[in-house]
Formats: C-alpha cells, structure tokens, sequence
C-alpha cells in the first residue's frame, strides 16, 4: 500500500503534465471554433424599394447628368453597363436616386449607412432571439467611410450595448473586408471563451460616386450598388445546435508591399479634382498571383490525400513533357470539387466572376449563384458574399456536411479566402424569398441593349450640349 501511495506520489506531475496537455490542446480548441448563427443582408423595404431601385433607365439618366463626359465616354459608360451582368433590380444611394451625386453631405451618408446597418441588425436580433445586449464581440467595415465617433460607437449607442464589448472598427480594406473581419473575430474566439459576435459589411456608395470623365475612375460607377450584411458568430458549443456553419479554415494573403499590387485599386483625384477609384491595367495581374499563393496555402488544408498525390504525379509529368518535347499542353489544375462541394465568389462583376471560373475549371452551376447575385444586387463590395450565399440557401443547395469555399479579393492588394462547413440545414427566409422562382431565368434579356441599342454619335452629341 505504501509502494503503491510513494508511486502515485511521483506520477502525480504526469497526470498534470497530461492533464495540462489536454486543456490546452484539446478541451480549449473546442473554444476556438468559429460557428455561424445567422446573417442578414439588406434589402430595401416595400415603401422604399421603388424610389432606390436603380434600372436602365435610372443608370441612363445618371449617366447623361455628367456633363464633364465627351462621346468617347458616354460610349464607353454605356457599353460597359452592357457588359456588366447587372439586372434592373439592384439598390442605389438615396442621394444618387435623387440627382445630387455631385453635393453629397454627411447627412446622406449617415442615412444610407444606418439604414443598411440597423435594418440588418434588427432583422438578425429579431430572427434569432439574441439581445443586443448579449453581444461581447462588434467589428464593423465599411471602408469609404469614417466618422468620429465611429460606426461602432454608433451601433453601440443605437442598441444599447454593454460597455465591455469589443468594438472593432475596419476602414479602407475593400471588396474582401467581410472575410477579414470574419477571421479577426476567430481569432478573438481563441482567447476568450463562449462568446457572441456580431460582424458588419457594408460599404458607403453615395459620397464616393465618380463625377469626372477618367475611364480607369468611372467604372465603379457601372458596377457598385446598395447592400449589406450583419452576421452573428460564437464559440459556443452549446449554441451548436442552432448554427448553420462552421468556420474551417481561413487563408488571406496581402501584396501590399508590392508597388504594382498596391496601386492596381486605388482611391485618388483625377486631373480636374474629381475623386473616385483608379482601375490600373495591373488589377488583373496581382488579382491572379494573390490568388493563386492564397489557393498554395488553403488547397493542401482542404483537398484529400489521394487528389493532391494525384496532381503532384500529373504536375511532375507535365513539367517533363513541357521540357523534353517542348508541348504546349495547358498546366494541370486540381479538382477542387474533391474537397469542396459550392464555390461563393464574391460577386465583383461579370469578368471577375468568368475569370475566376476558368481558372478554377467550374462550371455554369457552379458560378451560377454569384451571376445571380450580381444581377439581382450588383458588386455590394463587402457584402457581396453574403448574397450569394442566400441564393445557394434559398435554391436548397445547401447539406449538412457540404463545403463552401468563399473567395474575395480586394484592394491592398488582397485575397481572403476561406471555408465552411454545414452543420444544420436553414429554413430561415432570406432576401431571395420574393424572387428567387424567377431565377436562372431562362434566358438573360439584357436590358440596356433592348432599350439603348439605337443609341448613335448624333444623339450622345444632342445629349451632351443639351
């Protein structure tokens, strides 16, 4: 008995060792999950969707206000809304509908703001139950607008939140800035334990319309629209039940440092002073290598064993062949599809979404929900995600146990990718209820060509000196 007592005495320290072991490495990553409890995104009320719903004709008349524009440029505006994916559906800003894009004030930029981020919030509070003052976790991004205090202050004292919340607040990080501000609360999510968080995405269009003549600077005219979404998150496993996805893994890259990168998207001031956002030829270059270093990260974590074995033999043969016959075989892709069941691609207009397809060897299916998504929504910037998410869950796509690989770039230059896995099927409505029966139609009717096609140099030039 003694022996027995003197050597439960010395193995005392191993139990601790092992004990301390598993605390850390096994019971405290249970803490560190990332689940998803609900997300919102904006849609524009039934009093108001008329007013803000901008269509051809609306983009038209926008269009013609800018007198600063020649007929090299009217054309150009025209041909790309053409190309743009985008339907007649899709919000704007309340003081572009009204004809003052050019005399913006902080007012209207506070109204659009709040009327995207309280709508989206007290939709979520509302359909999950959860208090706002429950929330210990508030990041909130918009990029192109900061006031003082700031959006999250401004949430805090709208709702009446605690006075220990973690208030985060992001600027400037583009098109991808819902993906950061998902993986800064995953990381928060590994030190503090059990805790609800509310993410915020939307972006601040009325102020920052294009009023020159640059065409590098006016296509974000063409492309982005009104929209939004606020997402809750925890860490806690007894909330498990009640999630819908679960946060696997989460990659971003930054080229930041890289001068091209860095200026390929850019705010800045024309030659007449005019602001806006700078497109450089460069876009399509750093898009394509941060891309292509986040996937070198993120593909080994989520493919199975067998599909990258598979491609390390088919890679090995195709860089001998290219050697020794001088083939001009294209480069071998891995099947993503044996690790991932729904692709999300941000919805940044119809060239990114085709590209992005291509190299990823998808099909129409397969990019089908975020061609929808722009062509109900438009580019919504950070928001955009969120979108074409609901279109997969409203068509039914979605199965417990299903992968979804979300992926977005944004300016910096940035690619922030990640997945997630469903836990739960939803049976929440969202804002595709009301339409989505009608989608894919069966055929795209391109509206500015139907109604602009006649549109020739004699009329640009009566429209432009009258």
């Amino acid at each position: 008995m003694e022996f027995f007592m003197e050597s439960l005495l010395y193995m005392l320290p191993l139990f601790y060792i092992i004990f301390y072991l598993c605390n850390n490495f096994v019971f405290q990553k249970r803490n560190q999950c990332c689940y998803m409890l609900a997300y919102e995104c904006y849609k524009a009320t039934d009093d108001e969707e008329a007013s803000r719903r901008l269509d051809s004709q609306s983009c038209t008349k926008i269009v013609f206000r800018n007198k600063n524009l020649g007929l090299e440029e009217y054309r150009f505006l025209l041909q790309t809304i053409v190309n743009s994916g985008i339907g007649e559906e899709t919000y704007g800003p309340k003081n572009i509908m009204e004809g003052r894009e050019d005399s913006a004030s902080l007012t209207d930029a506070l109204w659009e703001i709040d009327d995207i981020i309280f709508t989206t919030l007290d939709r979520l509070f509302s359909r999950t139950g959860i208090s706002p003052s429950e929330i210990d976790i508030l990041v909130v991004n918009v990029s192109l607008f900061s006031t003082f205090p700031s959006l999250t202050s401004r949430v805090m004292n709208r709702f009446k939140m605690r006075d220990d919340v973690k208030g985060f607040n992001l600027s400037g990080m583009g098109c991808s800035a819902s993906l950061v501000a998902v993986d800064l609360v995953q990381q928060l999510f590994k030190t503090y334990k059990n805790k609800l968080a509310i993410v915020v995405s939307t972006e601040s269009m009325g102020p920052n319309w294009y009023c020159g003549k640059e065409k590098s600077m006016i296509l974000s005219n063409c492309l982005f629209r009104s929209g939004g979404c606020s997402m809750l998150l925890t860490n806690n496993n007894s909330l498990k039940n009640r999630a819908i996805l679960k946060l696997i893994y989460s990659v971003r890259t930054h080229f930041g440092s890289n001068d091209e990168a860095y200026g390929c998207c850019i705010q800045d001031e024309d030659v007449d002073g005019y602001r806006g956002f700078r497109l450089s030829k460069k876009l399509t270059k750093s898009a394509a290598q941060a891309f292509t270093n986040n996937l070198q990260v993120l593909v080994p974590k989520i493919l199975p064993l067998r599909e990258l074995f598979r491609h390390a033999i088919v890679s090995y043969y195709w860089n001998y062949t290219k050697t020794t016959t001088k083939s001009h075989m294209t480069s071998p892709m891995v099947n993503l599809k044996t690790g991932v069941e729904h692709f999300c691609i941000h919805p940044g207009g119809k060239a990114v979404i085709d590209g992005l397809g291509k190299t990823l060897g998808l099909n129409d299916y397969d990019l089908e929900p975020a061609r929808m998504a722009l062509h109900r929504f438009g580019n919504t910037s950070a928001g955009g995600l969120w979108y074409v998410l609901g279109y997969m869950e409203a068509k039914k796509r979605l199965k417990k146990g299903d992968r979804i690989l979300m992926i977005s770039l944004g300016a910096g230059f940035k690619c922030n990718n990640c997945v997630w896995e469903v836990i739960n099927d939803s049976e929440d409505v969202n804002v595709w209820k009301e339409c989505i029966h009608r989608y894919p139609p069966k055929s795209i009717i391109n509206p500015f060509v139907e109604r602009y096609s006649w549109i020739n140099d004699e009329y640009l030039s009566f429209v432009r000196f009258h």
